[in-house]
């Protein structure tokens, strides 16, 4: 008994020792995955935190803003900062276009000597950059970001940037169709925005069938934000779709500012398995009438008489009595 009593006191002093270790390796590990540092729109004169910038004026003026860096870490962070042009992905997430890509609004964006910045231990950095609208811009919105890289890690900014002038809203709905079916159809579509300024679209959807109306979508506002000249492919979830009709459907796509876009498309739906088997049931029927027919016609030409007789020889006739209306 002492002896097991020894074993099982060394197994409890491992795994607190074990225990132990795993909690004092936990915090090192979660600082070395701590990137150290942080980038953001400087608060403004009311000192309210901002998601991101937005800076408009006319073609051909300099717009002014800041970014402000905090190093959170115990060590020095150099930080390359530079602007760049922006997008949204087909799910709305907002990307930036890589150095050699920004030809667009991205290349206005200037920090000056202040591109490079040494930001020292827990130490916030407020860097001031500007945005020199050329005078040949075009009216609208022009997506755009504000950069900041160390080594493998890059942040991005969001800059809404809009130049004065003649906005126009405009979209159009494109390429509808139906995939799937029952619980699984959706609707596939494609937007397209043909004007000049950022769009928040809402999207309602209209059935009507054979047999009467099928149930649609009202009105709502989809999870993307179409930038001017951005074209997006989505799908709509439609539990509501029937099992057997021929619906047509209709398709409308509002957005503030511009006029309500339409498109039609018809959808068949057929459940090919209950089909087939019908068709199947038909078919066997057809045939079992088919073979009713041929043996009742079969029966019946037995029991009826030939419709003509075969002309008997003379010589097997019976011979013929002449009568006479009076006698002797």
């Amino acid at each position: 008994m002492p002896v097991l009593h020894t074993i099982g006191s060394v197994r409890r002093l491992c795994i607190a020792l074990l225990a132990a270790a795993l909690l004092l390796g936990a915090p090192g590990a979660a600082a070395a995955d701590e990137p150290g540092w942080t980038a953001e729109p400087a608060a403004g004169s009311a000192a309210a935190a901002r998601p991101s910038f937005y800076l408009a004026g006319p073609a051909g003026t300099v717009l002014e803003d800041r970014l402000a860096l905090a190093n959170t870490s115990d060590r020095e962070h150099t930080v390359i900062l530079r602007g760049a042009d922006a997008y949204n992905t087909a799910d709305g997430a907002f990307a930036v276009r890589p150095v050699q890509d920004s030809a667009g609004a991205g290349s206005w964006i200037s920090f000056g000597a202040a591109a490079t910045v040494k930001i020292p231990p827990r130490t916030r950095a407020v860097v001031p950059f500007t945005v020199t609208l050329p005078p040949a811009a075009l009216p609208g919105d022009h997506p755009a970001a504000v950069v900041a890289t160390e080594g493998g890690r890059e942040v991005g900014v969001r800059v809404h940037l809009r130049v004065g002038g003649p906005t126009l809203a405009a979209l159009t709905v494109e390429d509808v169709s139906v995939r799937g079916k029952g619980a699984r159809a959706v609707i596939a579509y494609t937007l397209v925005n043909r004007g000049n300024v950022a769009l928040a679209p809402e999207l309602a959807l209209r059935a009507e069938g054979l047999f009467g109306g099928v149930p649609g979508r009202t009105a709502r506002a989809l999870p993307v934000e179409l930038l001017p000249g951005q074209r997006v492919s989505l799908t709509e979830p439609w539990p509501g779709a029937p099992v057997l009709d021929d619906v047509d459907l209709t398709l409308t796509v509002t957005a503030p500012g511009a006029a309500p876009a339409t498109a039609t498309a018809s959808a068949w739906f057929v459940p090919w398995g209950l089909a087939a088997w019908t068709g199947a049931g038909l078919l066997g029927l057809g045939g079992l009438t088919t073979a009713a027919l041929l043996l009742v016609r079969s029966r019946r030409s037995r029991r009826e008489p030939p419709a003509h007789e075969e002309p008997v020889p003379a010589g097997n006739r019976a011979p013929e009595h002449e009568l006479t209306g009076a006698s002797r």
